[in-house]
């Protein structure tokens, strides 16, 4: 076995999700962000955002947003946002070469789309789009960061990333962009799955009619019926 060393890395970003944030400015406009703390606990998804940003004065007082999640190809449009903020002046706090910039959809070539039940829009181009509010905003453990807790109340996906005849996502079709120590990577290949999933796996066929449970459909295309939990032989 490897002996570990002991070392003391600037960065802790062992690789998570990249999330582009929307949120209601004071004006009425909106802001767009990028950021990578970000995790799901069924409904709930939790943020992690520096206290003196744009996006976390937003959801102190206007709790709804948008966490659209973009695709791996996608990573120079996240990275156009990396150096700009929505808080003018800029504050001390934020990395030297930060910009204030109003118009972020703009600056990273992307397209706002309206939302179904929040203000803040989604941003069009991304596979997977959460509208959600905001239930609680507080300060980390360091003083140094807000943890917000927003509540998914509408889930938006590219058809092209679901299940057909069901409401899961393909865990094949899509993979997340990753921040990895400040790097971007997307998936490699599917190496298996838990014994929870209820994700079906299509790969070659036909299945037609009835209800597929269990195990993994290999046979095909769904055409009809349901399929529910992982299909079936």
């Amino acid at each position: 076995m490897t002996d570990h060393v002991t070392i003391e890395p600037s960065i802790l970003y062992f690789g998570t999700p990249v999330v582009l944030l929307t949120t209601e400015n004071p004006d009425g406009t909106f802001n767009l962000a990028p950021m990578s703390s970000a995790w799901a606990l069924d409904r709930v998804i939790v943020l992690g955002l520096g206290e003196e940003g744009q996006s976390a004065r937003n959801l102190a007082e206007r709790p709804e947003l948008v966490i659209n999640l973009p695709a791996p190809h996608q990573w120079e449009a996240v990275e156009r946002l990396a150096p700009l903020t929505g808080r003018f002046p800029v504050p001390d706090t934020k990395h030297a070469g930060c910009r204030f910039e109003p118009d972020k959809f703009g600056a990273a070539g992307l397209r706002p789309e309206p939302s179904d039940g929040v203000r803040p829009p989604r941003v069009a181009e991304c596979p997977l789009q959460f509208e959600a509010r905001a239930q609680r905003v507080r300060r980390d453990a360091s003083a140094s960061f807000v943890i917000v807790e927003a509540l998914v109340t509408a889930v938006h996906a590219d058809p092209r990333l679901v299940v057909p005849g069901t409401q899961h996502v393909d865990p094949a079709a899509w993979s997340p962009l990753i921040y990895n120590f400040r790097h971007y990577f997307g998936l490699g290949p599917q190496l298996g799955h838990s014994y929870r999933t209820q994700t079906p796996t299509v790969t070659g066929g036909t299945v037609t009619g009835g209800t597929v449970t269990g195990g993994t459909v290999t046979g095909g295309t769904v055409t009809g019926g349901t399929v529910t939990s992982a299909a079936g032989s």
